[in-house]
């Protein structure tokens, strides 16, 4: 079976993640640019980890009672010990903790997909944990698909969603509207001029108003 993308708002939520190599390094790089609060904890935690702000690090072996501590949102079990990481998953289980323990599918209560990142949008793949190679390969092919600056131009677009509610009241034609300022930004390869967009928005509150004069 299938596993379905939730997108999740990490902002501010708390997580923790045991282990402090290079696997728990990976895990931190790849969900902290998400916002979350997390907590790191090994009796030996790298470098790499210990230099990156914002972090909570605890120097200890892990203990059970540390899922009690804290209201957490996830767990990341990513010691190099898979029995460990395997108990770690079952005490989350226990305590309805969300929990991905690496390298361990049957142990897992969620996956981490392979992501495609342009500013807000993000594209998460995966294949269920049948072959992390074959997301890697579809990661690649649409990370080559997608502009660099496509984050800039959803940006744009977001800081304009105000102006084009209020000037095209009719949510049918609005959502028709960013269609056609999407598809003008693809055109010339990043955000239009203000120019450029008044125009448009001129140009779609008179194609606006010619379809309700038909039905006058």
């Amino acid at each position: 079976m299938a596993y379905f993308p939730f997108f999740a708002d990490l902002d501010g939520r708390k997580g923790l993640i045991v282990g402090g190599g290079t696997v728990a390094l990976r895990k931190v790089q790849k969900i902290l640019p998400y916002g979350p609060q997390l907590t790191v904890v090994a009796p030996d935690i790298r470098a790499e980890i210990a230099a990156i702000p914002g972090l909570r690090l605890l120097r200890e072996a892990f203990s059970e009672q540390l899922l009690d501590a804290r209201d957490w949102c996830f767990v990341i079990a990513a010691s190099d010990d898979r029995d460990v990481n395997r108990q770690i998953a079952a005490l989350c289980k226990t305590r309805k903790i969300p929990v991905n323990a690496v390298d361990d599918r049957a142990a897992c209560s969620f996956l981490f997909p392979a992501l495609v990142r342009r500013g807000s949008l993000s594209v998460g793949i995966s294949t269920g944990g049948a072959s992390p190679s074959g997301a890697v390969y579809v990661k690649e092919q649409l990370d080559a698909l997608l502009p660099d600056n496509l984050g800039e131009i959803l940006s744009w677009l977001d800081a304009r969603r105000e102006t084009v509610k209020t000037e095209i009241p009719s949510e049918t034609r609005r959502s028709a509207c960013f269609v056609r300022l999407f598809a003008a930004c693809l055109g010339v390869g990043g955000p239009l001029s203000e120019a450029k967009f008044r125009k448009i928005l001129v140009e779609f509150r008179a194609e606006s108003l010619d379809l309700e004069g038909q039905y006058e």
